[in-house]
C-alpha cells in the first residue's frame, strides 16, 4: 500500500487432520484414530490368541498397522472400512504381496453390514459406534471365539463393571448376560495419530456358551425399569404410580387374553435389536451422574395411593414379590446379574410382566 508497509497475509489456518505418510488425512469426526506405537500393536496382537487356521474380522482398519500383524497370524482378514481412501490405501498397501490373497476389504458401515464367519473380531473402532456395535457382534451368529476391541476407556470399564462399582449400569448387565468380559490393558492417547481427547482400554469379550435365554422385550422392560434411579431402594422404585400403572396394566391385559404366564427364561420372537443400547451419534466423551448415565424414563416418584381397591390389591402383589425374593430395601447399583434374573423369575411366576 502506498506511504505505509504491506502487511504479509498470514497462510490459513488448515482443518485438524493428521497426515499419513501416503498424504492421507485424518478425521476425528469419524473416529478415525491410527495406532502408531508397533510395541501396542504387538500387544494387543498377543493378547488375541490368534490361532493360525483363524478367520479374523477386523473393523476400521485404517491403514493398515493392525491389519498386518493379523495376516501375519491368521489364516484371513475380512477389514470392514467405511471410508472409501482408506480401503484404496489397504488394497496399495498389500497388493502384490504374499497377503494379498488373504485379506478380504469390505467397503460399508458395519452397523449396516451383514458380517461373513469370522473366528476372533480384533479391532481398533471408531467410539462413536460402540454400544451398537457391541451387541451387534454378540448377536452375531454362528458365535465367534472371543473379541478384543479398542474402547474409550470409560465405556470399556462399564462393560467390565462389578456391583457396587460407580459405572455398574444397564449396560453392564446387558453385556454380561450375553458374555464374559475382562480388561486387558490401557492405552494412553498419545498412542494413536491424531490422539483422541480420552485415554482408550483395550476389552476381551467372549459370547456365553450356552446362552442365558430370556425375552428380550420383558428382559429390556425390567431393567430400564430397575436402572431409571439405581440407587434408590426397589421397593421405592417399584412403589411408583407410574411403574405400578404400567404393570397392572400388562396384567389385565395378559389376563384378559387369556395368555398363559410364562418364564422369562423363554426365547424371545424376534431378534435381538442392538440399536437400542447407542446410536452412531454419542458424543466419545460420556458423561456419568449418580444413576450411571442410563437412559431415564419420565417418571413420577409419588407412591401409589393405597386403599383403592383393585390398585391397591395390585400393589401389594407387587411388593409380596419383593419381599419374597428379599430384594424390597436392595438396589439395582448393587445387584449382580444373577439376582436380576431371578428377581424377573419371581415377577413372571406371579404373572407380572413388563412388556
Amino acid at each position: 500500500m502506498a506511504g505505509g508497509k504491506m502487511k504479509r497475509e498470514k497462510p490459513k489456518a488448515s482443518a485438524k487432520t493428521a497426515p499419513y505418510q501416503g498424504g492421507i488425512s485424518f478425521h476425528k469426526s469419524k473416529g478415525q484414530h491410527i495406532l502408531k506405537n508397533p510395541m501396542l500393536v504387538d500387544s494387543i496382537v498377543q493378547k488375541s490368541g490368534i490361532k493360525s487356521t483363524d478367520v479374523i474380522l477386523e473393523i476400521g482398519p485404517g491403514t493398515g498397522n493392525l491389519t498386518k500383524k493379523l495376516l501375519e497370524c491368521g489364516k484371513m482378514v475380512i477389514a470392514v472400512e467405511l471410508d472409501p481412501r482408506m480401503v484404496l490405501e489397504l488394497q496399495r498397501r498389500f497388493q502384490d504381496t504374499p497377503y494379498s490373497s488373504r485379506l478380504k476389504v469390505i467397503q460399508g458401515d458395519v452397523l449396516k453390514t451383514e458380517l461373513p464367519y469370522f473366528d476372533i473380531c480384533v479391532a481398533n473402532i471408531p467410539y462413536q459406534i460402540s454400544s451398537p456395535l457391541t451387541f451387534k457382534l454378540l448377536n452375531h451368529q454362528p458365535s465367534f471365539r472371543c473379541a478384543i476391541i479398542m474402547f474409550q476407556r470409560e465405556f470399556a470399564m462399564r462393560l467390565v463393571a462389578q456391583p457396587g462399582d460407580k459405572l455398574y449400569c444397564r449396560l453392564t448387565v446387558n453385556t454380561q448376560l450375553l458374555s464374559r468380559v475382562s480388561h486387558l490393558l490401557k492405552v494412553g492417547k498419545n498412542n494413536f495419530r491424531p490422539p483422541p481427547k480420552v485415554d482408550s482400554s483395550v476389552v476381551r469379550i467372549e459370547p456365553r456358551k450356552p446362552r442365558i435365554e430370556v425375552k428380550q422385550k420383558e428382559w429390556d422392560g425390567f431393567l430400564r425399569i430397575c436402572f431409571n434411579r439405581k440407587n434408590k431402594t426397589l421397593g421405592s422404585i417399584f412403589r411408583q404410580k407410574s411403574v405400578l400403572s404400567l404393570l397392572e396394566k400388562n396384567y389385565k391385559t395378559l389376563c384378559a387374553l387369556n395368555i398363559p404366564q410364562q418364564g422369562s427364561a423363554d426365547k424371545d420372537d424376534g431378534d435381538f435389536d442392538y440399536s437400542r443400547f447407542g446410536n452412531s451419534n454419542e458424543d466419545q466423551t460420556m458423561e456419568v451422574d449418580d444413576d450411571g448415565g442410563d437412559e431415564e424414563m419420565d417418571m413420577d416418584d409419588s407412591d401409589a395411593e393405597g386403599g383403592e381397591g383393585e390398585a391397591s390389591e395390585f400393589k401389594d402383589k407387587v411388593m409380596g414379590v419383593l419381599k419374597e425374593g428379599d430384594f424390597e430395601e436392595k438396589r439395582s447399583s448393587k445387584l449382580s446379574l444373577q439376582e436380576f434374573l431371578y428377581l424377573l423369575s419371581l415377577f413372571n411366576k406371579a404373572g407380572i410382566h413388563f412388556s
